[in-house]
């Protein structure tokens, strides 16, 4: 008699059998949540709304939506209890103070490139120069320090400029 037959059906008796288990037990962690809940609870239903407990009965939970919105829903719609820091965290926006001292990021990146300093102030404090990034004359141009030219100077760069023969796209230094 071949044994394989009754092997798979035992694996699969305890596949069942597990997968069962866990879900029992999810279904009880949630039975026991929302046998919990108390009024003034901060709480979110399936469905993603978040509402504070006013009025808790046998089946049914009345939760308080905003101002003069009462609802009632089943208490197999609560979802979660949410502890007090994060209900108002999510629904009103205020954040527990964990990092009193941590540096604040802004929202947008205007904060970063304001300075306090005028414009001119904050280029004079800097070490580095202002770069020119456009093109110079042949004649008359300052460089860097500021001075300009002379004729010799320029006459000499268009004699060197002269003495090599100019390329085209086809042409190669080899010969």
């Amino acid at each position: 008699m071949n044994s394989l037959p009754l092997l798979v059906f035992i694996v699969l008796i305890a596949a069942m059998f597990l997968m069962t288990r866990s879900t029992r037990k999810r279904q009880q962690q949630a039975t026991q949540m929302r046998n919990e809940i108390q009024p003034g609870n901060g709480v979110r239903t399936i469905g993603g709304m978040y509402a504070t407990v006013k009025e808790v009965n046998e089946d049914t939970v009345l939760l308080d939506a905003g101002p003069g919105v009462d609802l009632l829903f089943a208490k197999n719609a609560i979802g979660a209890i949410l502890t007090d820091d994060e209900y108002n965290r999510i629904v009103h926006g205020v954040e527990h103070d964990l990092k009193s001292d941590a540096d604040v990021v802004p929202d947008d990146a205007s904060s970063l490139t304001e300075t306090d300093d005028e414009p001119a102030e904050a280029a004079a404090a800097s070490d580095d120069k202002a770069v020119d990034l456009g093109k110079k004359d042949a004649a008359g141009a300052e460089d860097e320090e500021g001075t300009t030219d002379g004729p010799a100077e320029s006459a000499t760069a268009e004699a060197k400029a002269d003495e090599e023969p100019k390329k085209t796209d086809g042409d190669s230094d080899a010969k």
